[in-house]
């Protein structure tokens, strides 16, 4: 080739680059049923050339709709990379009462369904990113850190951790008159004038009738709660991030995004104040400062990946690790909390002579199969109304609330592994290693269209295993549903389980144990036993606001011992899960974010 003719061909090459980044990009229009039926609508504009390198999701802000960020898709100027935007529920086109959802965590939900919908397109988590906005940041960032999932890189645009009401005690007033009264709308007043100083976003936000002003008063109460979740325990998330602060805000508070960012345990994460930006970042009138910052992130990002952080080790240096070897120091008996903890003991041992629920805690561990059976049970229990009051109130604290959600979600799960399993012609041989009574195992199969073939319950415990053994009989259940004692942490055991497991299912054990050689060992005694394509539903506790108060009131099943747990993060859970040979492939949590159900198949 002579220089001639390179010249020439460099020419070419560039003026087709300049046409294509001319030309604007069309979206195709779809939608999508997201877990509850609710119909998504959402916008793709395929790559530009045969192959993309990779899937960019935009998330709205409240109040807007994904036909708001589309203006991105041409000004990035990414053409070899796919892109989508939502409307979320209740805005938009999407479907659903104007401004509601039935929880913050319904939503988050629907962005782990969006995901599931793209990789219709051929799209896994390792070839998406994304960009999100106010609370749409928000929304992606507790997906980030209650599903763990392995994507590529997160842009958060000013993220609504806290909103600035300006009216005094505006937030407890809306709790207090949510539960008073009931669900109610507030509408946003915020001016468009007060979100960017481009003329034209302005003059387009103020005659847009898909915006919608009303926001239901649960979505803004549970906001303020998971927000501040999030941003307290931003350890957990350690996907690249890019956070972009508007400098001047009048929407919502710097402090809390600030403190997300150091909070962040990503190795790849960058903070960006943009000066005299209004709450719209990436519609401001400067907007091209912000998008000149999030392309090489984002290209970086999916040319040469941050290495994944092993959180393998976690039990033996990671930041939960330090947060339960805090709540197991003792405290100074004659200090403020030291009293205080111990009058918290004593109220709870006065309690238990009137709470059937508190008494079985005393005897026997609050973390045994038998108050988690009473807790299933949910019936309060007691000799006149004060007792029957005083155990509602024990029935009724957070936590035993998430225990009653898990067993929901343990139940769904279970049935449709059975289908899935009866499905791909197996004949669905079931084992729970620690099933405690094994009350939510029954439940579950007897839902089931089709009984599984087996089913072999086991626990360590004595009480567990006689009490189980009566269920099953007072249920008039065949001889293939058996229960027997068995330690679960024996990897020889359970590699040699006969039949061979196709649904193994661990609930509530690894949470009560800080050791992972301890949780390795478990897992790996059943990808032993189990062939490719068997299913594993497991349990995991990321997240509690009560740790505290477990650890310095409650006793476990451990001779009596205060109950301390250490929080494994999703991430750290699903890693030791992958690491024993399976592949998680579906998940719930509560929406309070304190327990997840996982499925995993054996790979």
């Amino acid at each position: 080739m002579t220089s001639l003719e390179g010249t020439a061909m460099l020419h070419e090459q560039n003026i087709t680059a300049a046409t294509v980044a001319d030309e604007k990009r069309v979206a195709e229009e779809r939608t999508f049923k997201s877990h509850d039926g609710t119909e998504i609508f959402y916008r793709y504009w395929p790559a530009v050339g045969e192959s993309a390198k990779g899937a960019i999701l935009l998330f709205h802000r409240g109040h807007e709709h994904g036909g708001r960020m589309a203006h991105l898709v041409d000004e990035l100027a990414m053409p070899d990379y796919a892109f989508y935007a939502w409307d979320a529920r209740g805005n938009g086109r999407s479907a659903g009462e104007r401004g509601y959802a039935p929880s913050f965590a319904a939503l988050v939900r629907d962005i782990d369904c969006f995901v599931r919908e793209i990789g219709r397109d051929g799209f896994g988590q390792r070839d998406i990113a994304l960009i999100a906005q106010s609370f749409g940041a928000v929304l992606t960032a507790a997906w980030v850190h209650d599903y763990a999932p392995d994507i590529r890189a997160m842009v958060a645009a000013s993220p609504a951790f806290s909103v600035k009401l300006y009216v005094p005690f505006a937030k407890e007033g809306i709790a207090l008159w949510q539960k008073l009264k009931g669900r109610f709308f507030v509408n946003s007043y915020v001016k468009a004038k007060l979100l960017t100083h481009d003329a034209e976003r302005i003059a387009s936000f103020e005659a847009d009738p898909l915006i919608t002003r009303p926001i239901a008063s649960n979505i803004l109460v549970e906001l303020y709660a998971h927000a501040a979740r999030i941003v307290s325990d931003a350890r957990a998330i350690t996907v690249p991030t890019q956070l972009l602060i508007s400098g001047a805000d009048w929407v919502v508070r710097h402090g809390p995004q600030h403190e997300f960012f150091v909070n962040l345990a990503s190795l790849a994460k960058e903070r960006h104040v943009l000066p005299g930006f209004f709450h719209d970042t990436l519609g401001e009138r400067d907007r091209k400062m912000a998008l000149d910052l999030i392309r090489p992130f984002l290209e970086k990002q999916f040319a040469t990946p941050e290495k994944a952080i092993d959180l393998t080790g976690a039990d033996r240096t990671g930041y939960t690790r330090d947060e339960a070897d805090h709540l197991a120091s003792p405290l100074p008996l004659l200090s403020p909390k030291g009293l205080y903890w111990a009058m918290s003991r004593a109220s709870i041992r006065m309690g238990a002579w009137l709470s059937p629920g508190m008494k079985t805690g005393i005897a026997t561990g609050f973390d045994s199969g038998s108050t988690l059976d009473y807790v299933y049970e949910n019936e309060a229990r007691g000799i006149g109304f004060v007792a029957r009051m005083v155990d509602r109130t024990f029935l009724d604290a957070i936590g035993w609330r998430g225990i009653r959600q898990r067993k929901l979600h343990l139940e769904e799960l279970i049935g449709n592994a059975v289908a899935a399993l009866k499905a791909a012609g197996r004949p669905a041989h079931i084992v729970d290693i620690a099933a405690g009574h094994g009350r939510y195992v029954l439940d579950a199969i007897a839902k089931c269209a089709e009984p599984p073939a087996s089913v072999r319950l086991q626990d360590y415990s004595d009480i567990n295993v006689g009490l189980g053994s009566k269920l099953i009989a007072d249920r008039n259940l065949p001889t293939s549903v058996s229960f027997r004692k068995a330690d679960a942490f024996d990897a020889k055991m359970l590699g040699a389980l006969k039949p061979a497991p196709d649904l193994a299912i661990v609930s509530g054990l690894y949470e009560l144990f800080a050791d992972n050689a301890m949780i390795a060992r478990s897992l790996g005694g059943l990808a032993s036993a189990m062939q490719p394509g068997g299913l594993l539903i497991y349990t995991n506790q990321p997240w509690h606001p009560q740790l505290e108060m477990i650890a310095r009131s409650l006793t476990s099943h451990r001779g009596g011992q205060a109950w301390v747990m250490r929080r494994r993060t999703q991430g750290e859970m699903d890693q030791l899960v992958a690491v024993a040979g399976f592949e998680k492939i579906d998940q719930r949590i509560d929406q309070w974010g304190i327990f997840t159900v996982s499925v995993a198949r054996r790979v």
